[in-house]
C-alpha cells in the first residue's frame, strides 16, 4: 500500500535594523490580542493567539506542544496527529534542535493584530490563490514592503512568514517554528523576535498546497 504523504512549504523575508524591548510578565487572558477584531477569520484569530502562547511562554510551548511529536517521527516522515504523514528535510533533529532553543528562550511581548498589515497580507493570499505560485514575490512584481506601504508606514523592521499547507494554527505554527529544511531558521526568528509587536494575518486556498497564510511583522505600523 502506497503512502500518501504531504508537504508544507514554508517562507520568509527580513528587513532588520533597530534596537532591543523589554519583556513583559502575561496572563493568559492577555493572549487572545485578536478575539474581537472583525476582519480577522476564526482561524487567523487563532494564528495570533497561538503565537502569543509561544512568546510568553517559549519554553512551556516547547514542552507541551512541540517536543511530544517526537514520538511521531518514523525516519523522515512525521505523523503529525490528525493529518497525513508530512515528508520532512532533517527528520526528528530539527524538532530537537527547536525544543533546545525555546527552553533557553525567554518571554517577550506579545503581538497585537493590525488591520493595515493583514490587508497587505490579504493582497499576497488573494494573489497566489489565483495564481498557485509560492513565494514572496506578487504577481505584480511586488515584495512585502510595497504591499506594507500600500495600506500606510512601518517603522523599524518588518518581516514575513508564509505557510502552504497545515490543518490549523496550531501546526503552521509550529512547522514554522521547526523550519525543517531551513538553514538560518528565519520563521523561527521572525516569530521569536522581540521587536515585532504588531501582526497582519489572511489565510486562504492555494490550488498547489491546498491552503495558505500569511503573517506580517511589524514593530510599528501606521495606518493611513
Amino acid at each position: 500500500m502506497r503512502t500518501t504523504v504531504t508537504f508544507l512549504l514554508i517562507l520568509s523575508f527580513n528587513i532588520v535594523y533597530g534596537t532591543h524591548s523589554k519583556n513583559p510578565s502575561l496572563n493568559k487572558s492577555d493572549l487572545n490580542t485578536a478575539a474581537n477584531v472583525s476582519y480577522l477569520s476564526s482561524f487567523e484569530k487563532e494564528i495570533v493567539f497561538e503565537i502569543n502562547k509561544l512568546r510568553s511562554n517559549p519554553a512551556k510551548y516547547a514542552n507541551e506542544y512541540i517536543a511530544p511529536l517526537a514520538k511521531h517521527y518514523n525516519r523522515r516522515l512525521l505523523y503529525y496527529p490528525n493529518d497525513k504523514p508530512l515528508m520532512t528535510r532533517e527528520g526528528v533533529r530539527a524538532l530537537n534542535e527547536c525544543v533546545s532553543v525555546l527552553r533557553n528562550t525567554k518571554s517577550m511581548p506579545i503581538m497585537y493584530p493590525n488591520k493595515g498589515l493583514s490587508k497587505a497580507a490579504n493582497d499576497h493570499v488573494r494573489d497566489q490563490s489565483k495564481t498557485g505560485k509560492t513565494g514572496h514575490k506578487g504577481g505584480d512584481h511586488s515584495d512585502i514592503k510595497e504591499r506594507m506601504e500600500r495600506y500606510g508606514d512601518w517603522k523599524v523592521r518588518i518581516a514575513e512568514n508564509i505557510a502552504y499547507g497545515g490543518s490549523s494554527a496550531r501546526q503552521v505554527v509550529i512547522y514554522l517554528l521547526i523550519d525543517d529544511g531551513i538553514k538560518n531558521r528565519g520563521h523561527r526568528k521572525n516569530f521569536l523576535h522581540p521587536e515585532y509587536k504588531m501582526v497582519g494575518v489572511a489565510s486562504g486556498t492555494h490550488p498547489g498546497y491546498r491552503n495558505m497564510c500569511v503573517m506580517d511583522f511589524a514593530n510599528l505600523f501606521i495606518e493611513d
